[in-house]
């Protein structure tokens, strides 16, 4: 990737910035966020580069500057996956030694089947409808669906909604009413 030739920072204050973020990250990650480490320390330092991009100058970070990004970066993520709901599976609710219960084959078969008919009636929307309310579906928020598709919130919003409106309509003529 060239060079930002906006950015004032050589490779190596960059490289040297990540390192400290490396640590920063190990220190506020808990174990169960572990493996997405370097995840999160290519968020803070994103967060860090942007700074620096609007700053003039070759900008001058504290260690506290940069613990507090991490902190901030740990903390969106497991924001993140709360308003998800993902769970770790080394701490999630039933991970004793009971075992699990049998699936029940017939509830197997409805959910395959409503499975099937959302698939099929997300293929009947307009594009724009579509791919916001599979990005929808998928647990993103309004703004985010705006910011990934490049509209802004009110037509992620107006999409997303009409979309919902269509796709219960299809599940409803699909025998999947409410």
């Amino acid at each position: 990737m060239p060079p930002d030739p906006s950015l004032q920072l050589s490779d190596s204050e960059i490289a040297e910035l990540r390192e400290q973020l490396v640590r920063a990250v190990a220190r506020t990650c808990p174990g169960w966020l572990a493996a997405d480490a370097d995840d999160l320390v290519q968020v803070a330092l994103l967060k860090v580069l942007d700074l620096a991009r609007r700053r003039e100058g070759t900008p001058e970070f504290s260690s506290f500057y940069l613990r507090r990004t991490a902190h901030s970066a740990v903390v969106d993520e497991i924001r993140r996956r709360r308003r998800r709901g993902e769970v770790p599976l080394d701490e999630g609710p039933g991970m004793d030694d009971r075992p699990a219960p049998a699936a029940d084959p017939e509830r197997l078969s409805s959910d395959s089947e409503l499975g099937r008919a959302i698939s099929g009636c997300l293929e009947t929307l307009i594009r724009p409808r579509k791919l916001a309310v599979t990005l929808h579906l998928q647990g993103h928020r309004i703004r985010e669906v705006g910011e990934l598709l490049g509209w802004s919130a009110k037509r992620a919003e107006n999409l997303i909604y009409r979309g919902l409106d269509d796709l219960r309509g299809c599940l409803d003529r699909k025998g999947f009413g409410r």
